[in-house]
């Protein structure tokens, strides 16, 4: 249950996410539906092929599919000043997808009895292939390649979740975890740290 919840608050996360970014983009209703679906399911599917293990497909998601459909029709019906005001602060619901799903991936990874590696490689793939997807789609540089430190911190979450440092069983251990990657992937933005990179324009 407690999973649950956190898995819809990444859904409705990254749905509203993909569908501000459709409309910025001038997308047309198809698109953003599109746009907003492929963001919120996109990192599932992705960890579960690179994984080796069944893949759920989008319209085999239950409630979850329903909800994201529901979050986007509310979004796309955002006045104009609403939907660019949103895509300027998108970092906010990107940052809660990401950490949601980060800790998502990883709890996967350990049911599946993979080892740290797997759990580690699950919480990458699940927490930024959907952002990814979304700016790709987008024709965006995608924020996992370019911005302040982000893959790390889902990467982070599985390390410490396979390490077993926390107990992903626990209702307030999952949801502290969650807390602590979505903190460090906001302060990271909000103090400008990097991960080292070239730069060719400096003389």
């Amino acid at each position: 249950m407690a999973w649950d919840i956190m898995n819809m608050i990444a859904v409705m996360a990254f749905a509203f996410s993909g569908a501000i970014v459709a409309m910025s983009e001038r997308y047309d209703i198809f698109g953003t539906y599109m746009l907003g679906i492929a963001t919120a399911f996109a990192g599932g599917i992705i960890r579960n092929i690179a994984l080796d293990v069944p893949v759920v497909h989008v319209w085999e998601q239950g409630v979850f599919f329903y909800v994201a459909v529901a979050t986007i029709t509310i979004a796309y019906f955002f006045p104009k000043s609403w939907v660019m005001f949103m895509d300027k602060w998108n970092v906010y619901t990107d940052a809660v997808g990401l950490s949601a799903f980060a800790v998502g991936g990883a709890m996967f990874a350990i049911d599946q009895g993979f080892p740290l590696g797997g759990v580690m490689f699950a919480s990458l793939l699940t927490g930024v292939g959907g952002g990814m997807t979304r700016d790709v789609l987008a024709q965006r540089r995608p924020m996992v390649l370019h911005q302040e430190i982000y893959a790390v911190w889902a990467m982070a979450a599985g390390f410490v979740a396979g390490m077993g440092w926390v107990d992903l069983g626990s209702v307030v251990q999952m949801y502290s975890l969650f807390a602590a990657v979505l903190c460090l992937r906001l302060l990271s933005f909000h103090m400008g740290w990097h991960l080292r990179f070239r730069d060719f324009y400096r003389m």
